[in-house]
């Protein structure tokens, strides 16, 4: 929230004349009873000047140049405060109250406006503090998974990717510290995140589009996973975090800390180690065990305007692959000795996942006085990922990502009260898939973006513009296909013939080869206010229009992808009938963009003892990559049944499936076969998606607290019929009371019925999971520690996750109990 200062809270506000050519700003942060804040933080905006009040609530700001600024306040529970003043030859002096708040208000880093997540248009949740570290899991999906308007894909407990408001994969892009993960995550859903949460600060979730920061890429939403890898201050400081869980025999491991050489140097260093074995639910679930080990140097210098500073992070992951391993008896069970292996023996798994990725970051702010750009911001990463699917001690399939992004953004002086900046952002990404389950060619994605971004206050209501334009290619070189791929008998002679160099020759007539560039050019703008109608209370609005150039997968996928049991087919490819067979075909010269219009409409109160968050969302996708059930089924090769398929959330009824096709093609005998993978065709379609979410805190008494939330999404075509995998309604509910050095919690999550579901899917039932915690806070000398405890899922609830593709296979662990010691110093 921004105000004039003429609207503030001033308790005692005026300007007095000292020395003649002073510059300083001194002050007094008050909060409503005229107490001090101790430690409460005062900044200008967009400049390195800052200071925190002592334990009389005073600050000092020395030696500011003349002109206009923004001044900025912030502290823990209450209502942060901005102030437009201008800065004169003498001193000032500006006392100031603060009001409190009733909701946790959290400055965010994913925009380049300085706000909080009461002070955007476009809906923002940030999870931080206690907050994170109690709801820290291994994955990123799950550890968000609470959060209003977040979901999971829930692969087993091994991956899980964040699903915002019903869209996930390439339209919700993952970023560490602005930039992106660059893992293999957004290909597929039993691939990992690689973006570490255990060494996190906080996380912040941008639901609704905000590609005018990120790109097409986050047609969907933002996760920004931000640490302080490249410190900003000079300050030495750390924290410890240790558990143990007892549903997966679970242990967790991870400290971060930086060192201030001197007033210039400060190093960092974090390290992660989290080992688990294959977790219970009514029974043990196979391939769900994972290892990990992550560490993050960093340094960085310290100037008089700004820093620059660099790191590197390695990380390696082993971790088992559900629904991947066909060798094991039907019912899944183990034998008796399965019990004995406490260590993750990799020779005893049929099937697992070895993760490994390098990555550099360079970040650097700079700050500039009476220029035309107030702040420049880089951002820089390098990333070298890989990981290989080995099954029975061979490498099935290895994908690698290399990606080398740089992003600048230049913040300009207030030009007639607005204030904002230009972005220039690029992107190349070289990615591969080689072996059984490479189901899209190796291809090199190219991104250039301009991006422009205003805001304004006029009156009461700040109002925030931004567009941006992108350019977008996309080449694959040797990409191969057989038009006569759903021809009777033809996939599986081929297939097995790939072994026999003399037979591959006989058949390779029939195999196209060609090279692929094509071009995109995404245009997203965006039209947003925020009304503080009344004190405590403001109002936002968002209107955007942006756009998406499909991903290479999407275009250009052909095979079968295990991670979602289908074989998929890419958008430049069509089905059409040749001397009565069916044979695919490319299409020249395709280039459709997905174009989304969204409107969001935030109601926030964050005043008084009862605070509340209320958003509706509509969202219209024209040209939605959709994946269009084409009604037969292949048999491409991989050993699935149809138990397994059925396991995998799909419908047992491809004999209808493959009447229907009859009906519609003759008596044509295509590779329509029971125990085959249902085929899909990425195929534009519009889509609509709306929904609300609803957050509620109310403080009964300074120690009991009661906090309710709630979402819905719905998600369907527009010519009829509903999106696959949309996540059902729920409805939440957390007690908490406080004691002075403990405090305990009681959650109940409801998750209903979701029975809005596509032809291959089946409805999921509804289920309550209850978890409860205690946190005793302790300290000794400059450590400050909490011993902790939490029972999840208490009453040992069997739940099934619907957006999963593993989702009778996999339901969610049973009841664990977790203990751990967290510190900081």
């Amino acid at each position: 929230m921004q105000k004039t200062l003429g609207k503030m809270f001033v308790v005692g506000a005026m300007i007095t004349p000292a020395h003649a050519f002073a510059t300083d700003i001194t002050g007094t942060i008050l909060d409503s009873q005229s107490q001090p804040i101790p430690g409460a933080v005062v900044e200008i905006i967009n400049t390195q000047y800052s200071a925190v009040a002592d334990a009389d609530g005073k600050f000092s700001l020395s030696n500011l140049p003349e002109g206009p600024v923004e001044l900025h306040i912030t502290a823990p529970n209450f209502i942060h405060q901005s102030i437009d003043l201008t800065v004169l030859a003498d001193n000032q002096t500006l006392d100031v109250a603060l009001q409190p708040s009733s909701l946790e208000v959290i400055d965010v880093y994913a925009t380049p406006f300085h706000a909080s997540v009461i002070e955007s248009s476009l809906p923002v949740t940030v999870l931080a503090g206690d907050a994170l570290r109690l709801a820290q899991t291994s994955t990123l999906g799950e550890t968000l998974n609470s959060q209003v308007g977040v979901h999971s894909t829930y692969f087993g407990g091994v991956a899980s990717s964040p699903i915002i408001r019903g869209l996930d994969g390439p339209r919700v892009l993952v970023t560490q510290n602005g930039l992106d993960a660059s893992d293999a995550s957004r290909v597929g859903a039993d691939h990992v995140v690689a973006a570490e949460t255990a060494t996190a600060q906080q996380i912040e979730v941008l639901r609704g589009p905000a590609t005018l920061f990120y790109g097409s890429g986050a047609i969907g939403g933002v996760v920004n996973v931000v640490d302080q890898r490249i410190p900003t201050a000079a300050e030495t400081q750390g924290r410890f975090l240790a558990s143990t869980s007892t549903v997966n025999s679970g242990k967790h491991l991870s400290g971060a800390g930086q060192f201030a050489i001197n007033d210039n140097v400060v190093l960092y260093a974090d390290g992660v180690w989290r080992d688990a074995d294959e977790y219970e639910a009514d029974k043990v679930i196979e391939e769900t065990q994972s290892d990990t080990t992550a560490f993050t140097l960093g340094a960085s210098y310290l100037l008089e305007n700004g820093f620059v500073g660099v790191s590197y992070e390695r990380t390696e992951r082993q971790n088992g692959l559900p629904g991947h391993d066909h060798g094991h008896e039907e019912d899944g069970a183990h034998d008796e000795s399965h019990d004995d292996h406490d260590e993750h023996d990799e020779d005893a798994h049929d099937v697992y996942s070895d993760l490994q990725q390098d990555r550099v970051q360079l970040l650097s702010d700079l700050y500039f006085e009476n220029q035309l750009f107030s702040k420049v911001s880089t951002k820089l990463a390098y990333t070298d990922y890989t990981h290989a699917e080995i099954e029975e001690g061979e490498v099935g399939t290895r994908f690698n990502n290399e990606t080398l992004e740089a992003k600048m953004t230049f913040l300009h002086q207030p030009i007639n009260g607005w204030k904002g900046g230009l972005s220039v952002h690029a992107k190349h990404t070289d990615f591969a898939a080689v072996g059984e389950e490479a189901f899209t060619p190796a291809s090199k994605t190219e991104m250039f973006g301009l991006a422009l971004m205003e805001e304004k206050h006029i009156g009461d209501v700040l109002v925030q513009f931004g567009a941006r334009v992108e350019s977008v290619s996309i080449t694959a070189d040797g990409v191969e296909y057989d038009p006569e791929i759903f021809v009777a008998g033809h996939y599986d002679e081929h297939h097995e013939d790939e072994h026999h160099d003399e037979e591959h020759d006989e058949h390779s007539d029939h195999l196209v080869i060609y090279n692929i560039e094509r071009h995109f050019t995404p245009v997203s703008v965006s039209l947003g206010a925020v009304w503080e109608f009344t004190d405590g209370y403001n109002l936002g609005l968002s209107a955007s229009r942006s756009q998406r150039a499909p991903s290479a997968a999407e275009l250009l996928a052909n095979g079968l992808h295990i991670g979602t049991g289908n074989y998929e087919i890419g958008a430049m490819y069509e089905l059409h009938e040749h001397d009565g067979e069916t044979e695919l075909a490319l299409i020249e010269n395709f280039s459709e963009l997905e174009t989304s219009n969204n409107l969001d409409l935030t109601l926030r109160k964050f005043s008084g003892d009862i605070g509340f968050v209320f958003n509706l969302f509509y969202n219209k996708v024209d040209n939605y990559y959709y994946e269009n059930d084409l009604g037969f089924t292949i048999d491409a090769g991989h050993d699935h049944s149809v138990e397994d398929e059925h396991d995998m959330g799909l419908a047992d009824d491809h004999d209808e499936l493959f009447d229907e096709h009859d009906d519609a093609h003759g008596d044509e005998d295509h590779v329509l076969e029971e125990e085959g993978s249902p085929v899909f065709l990425f195929k534009p379609q519009d889509v609509e998606l709306y929904g609300f979410e609803a957050q509620m805190k109310y403080q009964v008494n300074a120690n009991l607290h009661v906090q309710a939330q709630a979402d819905y999404i719905r998600g369907k075509l527009q010519n009829g019929g509903d999106l696959a995998r949309i996540p059902p309604k729920r409805l939440s509910t957390r007690i908490s009371y406080s004691g002075d050095t403990w405090d305990t919690a009681l959650s109940v999550k409801h998750t209903f019925k979701q029975d809005k579901i596509t032809s291959l899917e089946t409805a999921t039932d509804a289920f309550t999971m209850v978890d409860v915690s205690a946190n005793w806070y302790l300290s000794q000398g400059n450590l400050d520690y909490t011993v902790y405890g939490k029972v999840e899922n208490l009453t040992d609830e069997l739940a099934y996750v619907h957006q999963s593709f593993l989702k009778e296979i996999t339901p969610l662990p049973g009841r664990n109990f977790v203990i751990g010691v967290r510190g900081q110093f």
